[in-house]
């Protein structure tokens, strides 16, 4: 369930369609404290520029990227 609600966020994000915290959190049906901590671990262990903009009541990445939450194959060799 973390991981599906981070991914929907990182969409929600890259649409600016997120709404304030309290909207994104009736959003996931997670706490306002968890929205920010979602927004914290992108921010912080991803390195994602997210800002807020009050005109658009939405988060949005202030650079061009893209965060994948999800497996690759033959990344790693366990050889």
């Amino acid at each position: 369930m973390y991981l599906e609600n981070l991914q929907r966020l990182i969409e929600a994000i890259e649409q600016k369609s997120t709404g304030n915290a309290r909207e994104i959190s009736l959003k996931l049906n997670v706490s306002e404290r968890m929205v920010y901590n979602y927004l914290d671990v992108l921010k912080n262990e991803f390195g994602a520029p997210i800002k807020y903009n009050h005109a658009l009541k939405s988060y949005f990445f202030t650079e061009e990227g893209k965060i994948e939450l999800k497996w690759q194959e033959g990344v790693f060799n366990n050889e």
